[in-house]
């Protein structure tokens, strides 16, 4: 085990040492974690790295994605906080009060009585991360070598605090030397078109050039803003949000601009406007395309000259403002028809971003219901809230016409909904308690999911028929094929179906129960535990 470990831990220092981004670090984070416990009879296990006062999982095996998009602070993790306490190896008894943080989380319904191992990471005493081991079945970890643990906690640490000195000193270099600033270790996207998005972030950011971002409603547009903000050389300055469609319009000027005392009726005080305080610093200009015909020219004016007049003043001053416009229009349709400057228009479109619908990025849904989830345990008291499997479905198959806004507040409907559900007795049963949200506890069980089509261009139509049907259902057919014969020429042994398929045993079970060949729930047989 150890030379795979080692092997997987060199890679992954040279990973960091060449400062590639984090779809590559989090591969090898995860080959790192495999070759550490893939002998080991564990049914999940998970490394957490600490990042400020939360730990957040940066690898997991035999856990869905969305625990990836979860944190943890050590005080409502009283579990997390024993193993971070203790000096060597923890086990936990089976009979143990404390609730797991993973509880509920596995392919099947884990309960309270189960294995439960735990080491922490730390160098020169301070707590870097944490690695933990669950099994379904007591005692199946009691042969672990804690000597041989103990000794790859301490490499790992090691490793943390290497990455987290790279990390600095490449904050130092990006000031220094005008170079990118890295977001942390742990911001990633499943979806290949946000780690487009991404990547065009990172180039951009560092420059002076304007941005136009645009987006449906509910994509994250802010939280791109405060991405570009943060990973460019203004980050020590204010980032200052205006919403143009929020202000009257005979008081955008004066909001934009600032006025001098006495410059009209109701100017009782000298006003700075958001130019000036942005000074220094990144100005979002959002719902850019309300902005009123007959104040396009002032602004043209403020991006073209770097200066502004605020009302009531005879003279122009100076301003160092970076902006970055949003809106979930169609600027240059605004354009044609008259209601948007050209001039103004390619001013602020000098870099031009979109951020993609949720629709066109399912594989980001599990990241951020896990995210989602995570706010709503802590907020509603539980041990932890379980998407079923039936409600995952429903998540991925959903239009999503309100994006990233409608999800959370989805998720937050489905909680209270399962919480009451519950019908927990005891405010110590509900910290316990294991909360499963299914199908029934979303809206879009009852409305009816159904995955928005894009309509693609026409085109000619070919000798052979197009295939009927949605690719998903098609590749979920393949995977059924494909672990029924694996799981048939290996006797009806699961671990080592998991070795045929080279797969995660823990995936495995995960992907048969979603897929219906076994049943979610059913405790395993002796020799399908490895």
């Amino acid at each position: 085990m150890m030379t795979g470990f080692l092997h997987s831990l060199r890679e992954l220092l040279t990973q960091l040492a060449e400062g590639n981004d984090d779809e590559t670090l989090t591969q090898y984070w995860q080959a790192v974690l495999q070759a550490l416990v893939g002998d080991y009879p564990a049914d999940a296990s998970a490394l957490l790295v600490m990042d400020g006062n939360v730990l957040r999982p940066v690898a997991v095996l035999g856990l869905g994605d969305e625990v990836r998009g979860r944190e943890f602070s050590l005080a409502d993790a009283p579990r997390l906080a024993a193993i971070a306490a203790h000096p060597s190896v923890c086990r936990f008894p089976p009979d143990t009060d404390l609730p797991d943080p993973f509880d509920g989380l596995l392919d099947d319904e884990l309960t309270h009585v189960h294995d439960c191992v735990g080491v922490a990471l730390r160098d020169k005493g301070e707590l870097t991360g944490i690695l933990t081991l669950d099994a379904l079945r007591p005692g199946d970890l009691d042969q672990l070598n804690e000597n041989e643990l103990r000794a790859a906690a301490e490499l790992l640490a090691t490793c943390l605090r290497l990455a987290k000195r790279l990390n600095a000193t490449r904050s130092i270099l990006s000031e220094v030397l005008d170079d990118n600033h890295h977001q942390p270790l742990l911001n990633e996207w499943a979806s290949p078109v946000m780690r487009d998005l991404m990547k065009s972030i990172d180039l951009v950011a560092p420059t002076e050039m304007n941005v136009l971002l645009t987006g449906e409603t509910g994509v994250g547009k802010e939280h791109v803003v405060r991405t570009l903000h943060e990973r460019s050389r203004r980050r020590k300055g204010p980032l200052v949000h205006v919403n143009c469609a929020a202000l009257p319009e005979n008081l955008i000027e004066s909001a934009l601009f600032g006025h001098r005392r006495g410059a009209f009726s109701g100017a009782v005080s000298d006003h700075r406007g958001h130019f000036a305080m942005a000074d220094g610093g990144t100005l979002m200009l959002d719902e850019i395309g309300e902005l009123p015909l007959s104040l396009q020219p002032k602004l043209l004016r403020a991006l073209q000259e770097g200066e502004i007049q605020p009302l009531g003043h005879e003279r122009s001053q100076p301003v160092d403002v970076r902006v970055v416009a949003v809106t979930n229009r169609d600027l240059t349709s605004e354009v044609k028809a008259g209601r948007f400057r050209e001039d103004l228009y390619h001013r602020l479109g000098v870099f031009p971003l979109h951020v993609p619908p949720l629709r066109k990025r399912v594989e980001d849904i599990p990241l951020l219901a896990g995210h989602f989830l995570e706010e709503n345990r802590v907020r509603l008291g539980v041990a932890n809230l379980r998407l079923e499997m039936d409600a995952e479905r429903f998540l991925l198959q959903s239009g999503w016409p309100g994006n990233i806004r409608e999800l959370e507040h989805v998720i937050a409907r489905a909680s209270l909904r399962a919480l009451g559900d519950a019908d927990f007795h005891s405010p110590d049963e509900r910290r316990k308690g294991i909360v499963p949200i299914r199908s029934e506890h979303l809206d879009l069980a009852r409305e009816g999911a159904t995955r928005h089509v894009e309509k693609s261009p026409n085109r000619e139509e070919t000798a052979a028929p197009a295939p009927r049907g949605s690719l998903r259902e098609a590749t979920a057919l393949f995977q059924q094929d494909m672990i029924r014969r694996a799981l048939a020429a290996e006797g009806g042994n699961w671990a080592a179906t998991a070795r045929r398929l080279e797969m995660d045993p823990g995936n495995l079970h995960r992907m048969a129960a979603r897929l219906g060949i076994k049943t979610p729930g059913r405790h395993k047989q002796p020799h399908e535990i490895r």
